[in-house]
């Protein structure tokens, strides 16, 4: 899959920058912008040219059929959103049990304009003691990657001021759709 990926975002000219530090065995992936089906198809392939394994939450209503068998066999983990599952400490539960683990989260949670960022990715990073690593996709650049990693310190709103500084300077493929695009900022977590 390595090769095939790379000749993929090759030919549709995408470059990968920046990486995971090798020391770093566990960490939550930020996954953003987030406004496309395109994103999921253009990370996925990035991490395969990286070889890096990761899990990635993703809404139960995807896992039908040989579709759900391939996002399974791909790392995906179904989340039923319709209803409070306590997927924090689920999740901070799989980091506790393994040696290695990255999952990849999109905090604004669906493609569709979200106001505001859900804080679960934050609080499963900080309750299982590892760092976050703020995956992106830039589209006006055609680059993905990994910016800056970020321990989380506790205190939310100096945190996410960092994030959000570095986020905003990421373009998606639905600017409209992302809420630190010029035209929509102001973000606050729920």
């Amino acid at each position: 899959m390595r090769s095939f990926s790379r000749l993929l975002l090759r030919l549709a000219g995408w470059k990968i920058v920046g990486e995971i530090p090798e020391h770093i065995k566990k960490c939550v992936i930020l996954a953003a912008p987030h406004t496309s089906s395109r994103d999921f198809i253009i990370g996925r392939l990035a991490y395969y040219v990286l070889n890096v394994s990761v899990k990635f939450l993703i809404k139960k209503e995807s896992f039908q059929g040989l579709f759900g068998i391939l996002l399974k066999h791909m790392g995906g983990i179904p989340v039923d959103r319709s209803r409070s599952t306590n997927l924090v400490e689920q999740v901070t539960r799989l980091f506790q049990k393994a040696s290695q683990l990255n999952v990849v989260i999109a905090p604004e949670g669906t493609r569709k304009l979200q106001k505001t960022w859900k804080k679960g990715f934050y609080y499963i990073a900080l309750r299982a003691n590892v760092p976050i690593v703020m995956g992106f996709l830039d589209y006006a650049k055609k680059e993905a990657g990994f910016g800056p990693i970020l321990n989380p310190s506790g205190d939310f709103d100096k945190d996410f001021a960092e994030i959000t500084a570095f986020y905003e300077q990421k373009t998606a493929r639905y600017p409209e759709n992302f809420n630190l695009s010029p035209q929509n900022r102001s973000p606050k977590p729920k």
